[in-house]
């Protein structure tokens, strides 16, 4: 999805393998999140809101293309249902296929998707130019790092435990006057991630002052 925003963003969506202007592009929602077998349950929130309005952008920017998006099941946060998701199906026509896919293949220069529609409970197999990979938030390996430095409990998952002794601090971490926010506390949008930080250097602030005084 990076590589395709980049893409968008400079008005050159082309397929990697031959710089060719795709026609037929395919989402597959939940690489690498709620995936029990990599232990990876939880959802990364903000994938199915980015992949609705990256295929909306294609739309706009290639529209003879045929756009796909093949999920679990989507998952709108605030006002993105509204705004990205009925208007991504109605006006701008991007077919949303509930189903899994179990293998991408190559088959000649095109590439082959196989999986299963699970609304028609029956195989499916569809040939596209090119195939953007949804790709789960994980904690990075920096996020990883500092907490290790720092002494800061991680949850299961290696992002790093917010919520403080009580539970109910979304900034706090384990040690008193290090506070967390945005993507390294879990997967979070650019909006809660703002609304952290800024929270998160109140707080720090707030700290700082307390030892002052």
């Amino acid at each position: 999805m990076t590589d395709l925003e980049k893409m968008l963003k400079e008005h050159n969506v082309v397929r990697p393998s031959n710089a060719e202007t795709p026609k037929k592009i395919a989402f597959i929602q939940c690489v690498g999140s709620r995936d029990r077998q990599i232990g990876n349950e939880y959802c990364s929130k903000v994938c199915c809101g980015i992949a609705s309005k990256q295929a909306i952008e294609l739309r706009e920017q290639i529209p003879d293309s045929k756009v796909m998006i093949f999920y679990i099941d989507m998952r709108m946060y605030g006002y993105w249902e509204n705004e990205i998701y009925w208007p991504a199906q109605e006006k701008y026509k991007v077919n949303y296929v509930k189903g899994l896919v179990s293998e991408v293949l190559k088959k000649g220069d095109k590439l082959l998707i196989r999986g299963e529609d699970t609304t028609m409970s029956r195989p499916m197999e569809v040939t596209m130019d090119m195939v953007v990979l949804s790709v789960g938030m994980e904690p990075s390996a920096g996020t990883r790092a500092v907490a290790q430095l720092m002494g800061i409990q991680q949850n299961k998952y290696g992002f790093i435990e917010s919520g403080g002794a009580g539970g109910l601090d979304p900034v706090a971490t384990s040690r008193e006057g290090i506070f967390v926010a945005g993507a390294a506390s879990g997967p979070s949008d650019l909006d809660d991630s703002i609304a952290q930080a800024g929270l998160a250097a109140a707080r720090a602030v707030a700290s700082v002052r307390k030892v002052m005084a």
